[in-house]
């Protein structure tokens, strides 16, 4: 039999089910400078919508569901990272491929193989895939310990270690209470107490536990611990109590949670009851091209299960908003809200879990908890999706003033070259920066976001009572405001590099920034200088009109 001649452009894709095959190159966007992902695009034949959108909405407790397919990877590929539009994707490996020198991890452990004997197989397991790499599975092995670079933590950690996809065993009454998430944690850091009593971050763990823990919880206060960054634990129960979603009374917490759950499962049985042709096909058509795209590569987004959720939540907020309806992006703010609730209910790392094991009762919390944690972020941002979107136009327009005062070089070369700021900053307003960063850097850096918005929510109802004409410089605005700061940040922090490039050189740069190793530290110090901008010009407005 003759060879097959291979294919002139390899299919790349992550974790492959035999469910589906490969997906044609044509189908993924090219990279350009516009977030503008082909609307003529259909989605793939056999779609995974097994079943009638009220049945979907009840779901059997540990069912696997099919994931849809990503661009697959070559098994001859030499490199680990593959660069999608917008999104880098880092496939982690505990061991060094064949044929090479191992190499030390970023904290100095080496792990040096000696046998294969008991390591599956990649045939054996075609969906685990990679992920079987970066998963603690005993070996036979030597370990080389080199110069630790030991982490530091946020919070106290448990000494028992985390396994893949395990639920809670109180995972229950989590959903009705998630104090009692941090009455647990409380426990663990008291029992960590003689170890690390003198530690300045335990001793903020704890003022965080006092300060969630009260009757009434003082928001001052918890806006003010959270500016620096939220504990893992604890930050559920603090975002929902930041967007306002949760009362700061703790006895009235699970009647609200009780009546919006239901309001908005209310909302998904009457939306989804006479099936798929009775949606709205243009809104429909655009979710179903962009939930797949949705973090390609991260196991938790390709399973099925979390994309019929995802679909449901973007579905009936653009109903809902019939001014902006559904923009492409919305989807990417929508996963830093489910990865955080579900952390909640598990021991295991979200973007590794399988949320079909979740009880139906913790799914649907975790699902209606999102889609009214989007809404109220994008209450305050609602400009950036009606049509023209003229929140994002003038965002862009400001940052390009801001940054022709801020570092003039920069500003200068820039238009030597006849960059626009539109042509890359309009996806950093759009999608807020989500795909220039990880979901872990954005989540830190939405701890700082959301005190934004608190803090001008409250500044608003102040207002209110004082001077009404004062809303235009504050109000829901802010949060918004400061991304702005936040973008031009981000653009000086790469000056140096991009007035030593040409023009397809920096739209190249913009489009795949080197953040793919940024932790808590890069983003704290990006968002100390915004901060410092913010301080700087926010009270002085004629910057932005050029007097």
């Amino acid at each position: 039999m003759a060879a097959r001649p291979p294919p002139t452009r390899p299919h790349i894709g992550l974790n492959p089910s035999s469910h589906f095959s490969y997906t044609s190159s044509d189908q993924w966007g090219e990279d350009d400078a516009w977030d503008s992902a082909s609307d003529s695009e259909s989605p793939p034949a056999n779609s995974p919508w097994s079943r009638s959108p009220s049945a979907s909405h009840t779901r059997p407790a540990a069912t696997l569901s099919t994931p849809k397919p990503v661009p697959r990877a070559s098994r001859n590929s030499s490199s680990s990272t593959l660069a999608f539009s917008y999104t880098h994707v880092t496939a982690p490996s505990s061991y060094p491929p064949k044929g090479e020198p191992p190499h030390p991890s970023k904290n100095g452990w080496t792990l040096v193989q000696k046998s294969e004997q008991g390591r599956p197989s990649v045939d054996e397991h075609q969906y685990a895939g990679e992920r079987e790499n970066s998963a603690d599975v005993e070996v036979d092995g030597d370990m080389v310990i080199g110069d630790l670079d030991p982490d530091v933590h946020d919070e106290p950690v448990s000494s028992k270690p985390k396994h893949r996809n395990t639920v809670k065993p109180d995972a229950v009454e989590i959903v009705n209470d998630l104090l009692h998430l941090v009455r647990a944690g409380h426990l663990r850091a008291l029992s960590e107490k003689l170890m690390r009593e003198h530690s300045i971050r335990t001793n903020r763990y704890t003022k965080f536990v006092e300060c969630l823990s009260r009757e009434d919880v003082d928001m001052a206060e918890l806006r003010k611990l959270a500016w620096s960054g939220i504990p893992n634990e604890l930050r559920p129960l603090a975002w929902q109590l930041l967007l306002g979603y949760l009362p700061l009374s703790q006895p009235s917490r699970a009647s609200a949670l009780d009546r919006k759950r239901g309001e908005y499962h209310s909302l998904v049985e009457l939306t989804f009851a006479r099936g798929r042709e009775s949606l709205d096909q243009q809104i429909w058509h655009q979710i179903e091209i962009d939930v797949p795209r949705t973090r390609p590569g991260v196991e938790l987004w390709m399973h099925g299960c979390t994309q019929r959720c995802l679909e449901r939540i973007l579905y009936v907020w653009a109903i809902r908003h019939p001014a902006s309806g559904y923009v492409q992006g919305i989807n990417d703010l929508a996963t830093p809200f489910f990865q955080v609730f579900l952390s909640a209910y598990i021991d295991s790392e979200p973007e590794d879990f399988d949320p079909s094991l979740l009880p139906e009762t913790v799914l649907n919390a975790i699902e209606a908890d999102s889609f009214w944690c989007l809404s109220r972020l994008l209450d305050g941002i609602q400009d950036n999706y009606i049509s023209a979107q003229p929140g994002i136009q003038r965002s862009v327009k400001r940052m390009a003033e801001l940054v022709a005062r801020i570092d003039v070089p920069l500003y200068e070369h820039l238009l030597e070259q006849n960059v626009e700021f539109m042509q890359f900053a309009f996806r950093w307003m759009n999608c807020l920066l989500m795909r220039e960063i990880n979901v872990k850097n954005t989540i830190r850096m939405w701890d700082t976001y959301l005190v934004s918005r608190a803090l001008a929510l409250t500044c608003l109802l102040r207002m209110l009572t004082w001077k009404l004409t004062a809303i235009q410089s504050e109000g829901p605005e802010a949060f918004s405001q400061f991304h702005l700061y936040v973008c031009s940040a981000f653009l000086v922090r790469w000056s140096d590099k991009l007035r030593e490039m040409d023009f397809q050189g920096i739209i190249m740069f913009l489009q795949s920034l080197p953040t793919q190793d940024w932790g808590d530290h890069e983003i704290e110090m990006l968002l100390s200088q915004a901060f410092v901008l913010n301080s700087i010009w926010h009270n002085a407005q004629s910057h932005f009109t050029g007097k």
